[in-house]
């Protein structure tokens, strides 16, 4: 993958973090001393290489050598909990864990900076691997916000296949500086940060903060093309006007639901209309986003990318017309350039190895729409979904009309059990500097918007709300969380 711009431009900047920037004949280089470094302690083709370590170059170096040696790669985050990231560990029992100072593990595994600093310098040389391209490669985790997280297994193929449609899609080329603030732990952000940019030849910027001034700081500094954001930090950043973004071409909005209000509000601040995108840990990464320039449409999620097929089933596993409603579900494109380009993920990690997926349509989990030309749009998860008396409520339809709201900062709603009606509507609210929300004010709101039953009944707000590394709520507990707060119902 870095071989034409090595023949071409091998003093160019392939990746920029706060430690430094590497050419790409460093991060070559680099990735060579991994390689050898993880050899010289056993690993082989298909053993696990894990990896905590923060948003800097080292992270980068390790997961292209890995991916030399056909080793397997796994991220394991910072944020999590010792007892969460143990659960990581035990799930793919690594050989080798790259620890950092946040990882909380102390199993044999495990090797600190010092010790890995050691091997590195050895400089020793890994043989030529011959590696299958369809073979296992990398394991994802799923954000885990209603159990224990699933790991998903994709192979190289899959993990190049964003990339290069998103270079034939958008035109990007080695002027591409592609920004990214969340954890490259997350494999999806190898995806989408130091893989898409090596096709084109660019620099990924490897952000180590995620708050409003930092990350300004990193755009304006570092010259920041394409930026990727949580909409939580898209919301920051329309309410700093002042705040010089002048570098970016393009802003991507994803990990969760981004209102139409909050994207108007962020193009009426800086000039640039963001990019919504929907993705999926099983794809993996981006399967739709808007197209580039200002084109969009409301409530939707950008357009199924080329090499994907998606569409709406039936709880029969049918798949429905053009436009109607059901659970999406994801395949590979049989006709045109990228034809039988998408293999389906190979399976699931498990204690004792590779769980096959099951063959067919993979599915999303997420009720949507999909229509002739391509435009996606989710209406909300469909385990999510609350059912009031007989009849299916969406709270990501609920949401976005409470999250029009300016004074709203972050809005969940979620089942309250009822022993009349089964399940009843509630709705729990962050507010920006904990202002006082209206709730009368949010009701009339949804009243206007929304069938009766689809407006929450219960109503309450606190301080911040539990999100994941990716800016999703985590909605496990929510109803536990909410009682601790001061709440109002409506009945």
């Amino acid at each position: 993958m870095l071989d034409p711009t090595l023949s071409s431009n091998p003093e160019s900047p392939a990746v920029e973090a706060v430690s430094g920037v590497w050419s790409y004949a460093e991060l070559d280089q680099q990735a060579r001393r991994v390689a050898g470094a993880l050899w010289s302690l056993g690993v082989r083709p298909g053993d696990r290489v894990a990896a905590c370590l923060p948003n800097d170059l080292d992270i980068v170096a390790a997961f292209h050598g890995t991916q030399r040696i056909g080793a397997i790669w796994a991220g394991i985050g910072e944020a999590l909990s010792e007892d969460e990231q143990d659960d990581v560990r035990e799930l793919c029992r690594p050989s080798v864990i790259l620890a950092g100072e946040r990882c909380r593990l102390a199993s044999p595994e495990v090797l600190d900076a010092g010790r890995w600093s050691d091997l590195l310098d050895r400089d020793e040389t890994a043989p030529t691997v011959d590696v299958d391209i369809d073979a296992p490669a990398g394991i994802a985790f799923t954000s885990g916000t209603s159990g224990r997280p699933k790991a998903v297994v994709h192979s190289q193929r899959n993990l190049l296949l964003p990339g290069a449609a998103l270079r034939a899609g958008r035109g990007y080329d080695r002027t591409l500086r592609k920004g990214d603030s969340f954890p490259l732990t997350i494999l999806n952000l190898m995806v989408l940060s130091t893989l898409l940019t090596a096709q084109c030849g660019g620099c990924a910027v490897v952000m180590n903060r995620r708050d409003v001034d930092g990350v300004a700081e990193w755009i304006a500094g570092r010259g920041v093309t394409v930026w990727n954001g949580a909409p939580a930090q898209l919301y920051d950043l329309a309410r700093r006007p002042h705040i010089d973004l002048g570098s970016l071409e393009e802003v991507w909005s994803g990990g969760s639901d981004t209102s139409d209000e909050l994207r108007a509000d962020f193009a009426a601040a800086h000039g640039i209309m963001p990019r919504a995108t929907y993705g999926l840990t099983e794809a993996p990464a981006v399967v739709s986003i808007d197209p580039v320039g200002e084109d969009w449409r409301a409530g939707a999620s950008g357009q199924v990318l080329d090499h994907y097929d998606v569409a709406a089933y039936d709880d029969d596993g049918r798949r429905l017309p053009t436009g109607e409603l059901g659970e999406l579900k994801v395949t590979g494109r049989t006709d045109g350039r990228w034809a039988n380009a998408w293999r389906p993920l190979l399976g699931y990690w498990q204690h004792d190895g590779l769980r096959p997926a099951e063959p067919g349509p993979v599915p999303t989990g997420d009720i949507g729409t999909v229509d002739a030309d391509g435009w996606l749009t989710v209406l909300d998860r469909k385990k999510l979904v609350i059912i009031r008396g007989g009849a299916n409520v969406y709270p990501l339809e609920v949401e976005r009309v409470i999250g029009s709201d300016p004074d709203v900062t972050r809005v969940a709603v979620y089942p309250v059990p009822d022993e009349r009606l089964g399940q009843r509507v509630a709705a729990v609210i962050e507010s920006e500097g904990r202002k006082s929300v209206d709730f009368d004010s949010l009701a009339e709101r949804c009243r206007k918007a929304l069938s009766p039953y689809k407006v929450p009944e219960i109503w309450s707000q606190i301080d911040a709300l539990p999100v994941n590394a990716m800016g999703k709520v985590q909605r496990t507990d929510l109803i536990d969380l909410v009682k601790r707060s001061t709440s109002r119902s409506d009945r």
